[in-house]
Parts: C-alpha cells; structure tokens; sequence
C-alpha cells in the first residue's frame, strides 16, 4: 500500500513539473543554414544569448561550405531559414522556389579586382566618371591576363568592373585558379589582374596589392541573403518574423558597438569553434569592418517598391544577368527568376520592435 502511494506521489510530482515547466519548456525547432562566414556570428552569438529561446524558437545551426551545397538540401527541408549568398539565393530562387527575406551583410568590399602597385592600371583612376574610384581604362586593360574564380562572387566583381571600362570578359584572358593558387601565382609574377575574396584580399592589401574596383564601386552590390523555403514562409509567417528579429538583435548589435575589443574577441572565438579558423585580431577587426550590415529601417528602404524596383531586387537582377551572361540562365529562365517576386519584405514587416542587444 505504501509503495502505491509512493509511486503515486511520484506521479503527481512529475505532471505537476509538466504542467509547471512544460509551457516555458515548449520551444520551436528551426533548422537553419549558414556557412563559415561573418553573417553566422549573429545567430552564434544569439544561441550564445539565448535569444532564440526568448522567441520561441530553438535554432539549430546547420553548417555548410558553400551556398550551393545549401541549395542541394532545400528539396529534403534539412532547414528552412537561414543565410546563403546573392549568386546562389539567384539559383535557389529558379530552382527551388526560395525566398529573399531580407539583406545578411554586404560582401561588396570584400571582392576585390588587385592590380600591384607598378601596375600602368593603378596610374589611371576614374576612366568613366560614372565611377569615379574605378581604376583603369580600356587601353591598359584590353587584352591582359587575369586570375580569377570563375562563376564565383569575385567573377562577378570582375565583370563589373570590365563593364565600366566598357570590356566584356571575351575582351581578356580570364585564367582559373582557385584562391590560394591565385594568391601564390600573382606573388611570383603570373597574370596582370587578381581577383580576391575575404580573408585572402586582407593578406593582398598587406602586400601591397592596389584596389582597381570592387562592385560598389562598379555600382552594384553582391550581398548576403537571407533565405527561406518559400512554402514554409507561407505557412509560418510569424516565425519567418522571429527568425529576422534574433539576426537583427545581432546587426543592432555590431552597429553600436563595432569592432570593438570586446566584439573581436567574440568573433574570433566565433571562428575558431564553429568555422574552424583562426584569425589575428587585425584580421578579425577588419572582417568586421568590410561587412557592412543593415537595421530594420535600412532593411526595410533597401526592400521598397512603392515606387518600382526596390534597391534589393536590382542588386539580385543584376547578378541574375550576369549568369545569363556567362551562359548558366537562359533567356527564358532570366525572364522567370526576375518575374518570379522572390524578393520580399512581407517578413519584414512583420518584425516590429527589435528587443535591445544589451
């Protein structure tokens, strides 16, 4: 008899813990994407926080090297949410019915088109006053070998800036390397162009290497977008909105405080668990610095409409023909991906109030 009541005491105890814990307990699983990149710091640091869990939400942080090996997992729904880069948010969109939900960061500065500093290209700045702080001109440019990643972020920055010299890339020789083969190549001599992305353009600038443009100065952009299934969009709106508040805590965050001691020190902890990677405090203050990011009121200017393309579709149709132009779209599918309206601040505007970072 005694042990009836005990286990019945036992009982009672555990539904009242239920009853008691189970609604403070009772969070939303949301897989999300991310790559070993600056945008990932906002959501590291809110599991950190646990702003997820304020929200209702329980983020898991899904890593993955590129944005395209992101796109692969979409059709599975291995996440809904989360941050990939403009070129892929373009293929996911024709693809995979993806979504622009709002900007992750600007990459812009981070691609950069290096000449070296004996270079005739660095002598001549602002060919084409259109661009005022592009260097070069179609004479010094036509004709010379350029190191580059093609159909990558920096082939895109490339492209811009043989535009506004009025080139194509028919106009050159573009030579494929990868990264740290670029990096190598141009030290000892090789090619005349070198086209570099972050961190390897923060070694480039220690070295010396001048800046011929970059796509801001092309005026473009190529940013980091945030994506979502657009099914799953549709149905959970309210949760699209808890995911955009929790990043854009982060974004509060780095705007107030930039690349303070305290903040570099967090990123470089950042890189180091979770991408791997270890980086000096120089490099880790300036990785901050060249990714720009924007508030809700910036977000919500950069996505309006009202008065034709938002500034947010432009800079992803721009990118979307530059693909066409590298034979990767055809026409019809160009028409699609810019027909399509994957571009939207219906989510955004569904954010309101961004709780304080503090």
């Amino acid at each position: 008899m005694k042990r009836a009541k005990f286990f019945t005491v036992i009982v009672l105890a555990i539904a009242l813990a239920l009853i008691s814990f189970g609604p403070a307990m009772a969070v939303e699983k949301l897989p999300t994407c991310w790559m070993p990149e600056h945008e990932t710091f906002m959501p590291w640091y809110a599991k950190m926080q646990g702003w997820d869990k304020q929200e209702g939400l329980d983020m898991e942080l899904l890593y993955f090297d590129s944005g395209m090996a992101q796109l692969e997992a979409l059709p599975a729904r291995q996440w809904v949410l989360g941050a990939t880069g403009g070129v892929p948010m373009t293929m996911g969109a024709l693809r995979f019915n993806a979504q622009m939900i709002a900007q992750g960061n600007n990459e812009s500065i981070a691609n950069t088109v290096f000449v070296r500093p004996d270079s005739p290209i660095a002598k001549v700045k602002g060919w084409n006053k259109d661009f005022p702080n592009v260097l070069g001109s179609p004479e010094l440019v036509k004709g010379k070998t350029i190191l580059v990643t093609t159909v990558s972020s920096v082939h895109y920055a490339m492209s811009l800036w043989l535009k506004v010299l009025g080139l194509k890339d028919a106009d050159v020789v573009v030579k494929h390397m990868d990264q740290s083969s670029i990096m190598a190549a141009f030290e000892s001599g090789v090619g005349d162009v070198a086209c570099i992305w972050a961190p390897y353009s923060y070694t480039a600038e220690d070295k010396g290497w001048v800046k011929a443009g970059d796509p801001m100065d092309c005026g473009a952009a190529l940013t980091i977008a945030m994506v979502g299934d657009e099914k799953f969009c549709n149905e959970n709106p309210e949760t699209v909105a808890k995911f955009l508040r929790i990043y854009l805590r982060g974004v509060n965050m780095l705007r107030e405080e930039g690349s303070s001691e305290r903040l570099v020190k967090l990123y470089q902890k950042f890189y180091q668990e979770w991408a791997g990677m270890e980086l000096t405090d120089a490099m880790a203050k300036k990785d901050i610095d060249k990714h720009p990011v924007w508030t809700l009121p910036e977000q919500l200017e950069l996505f309006d409409a009202s008065k034709g393309e938002s500034t947010a579709a432009r800079w992803q149709r721009l990118i979307a023909e530059f693909f066409s132009g590298q034979g990767k779209l055809t026409a019809d599918e160009l028409k699609k991906v810019n027909a399509s309206g994957y571009v939207t601040d219906k989510y955004l505007k569904m954010v309101g109030e961004v709780p304080s970072w503090k």
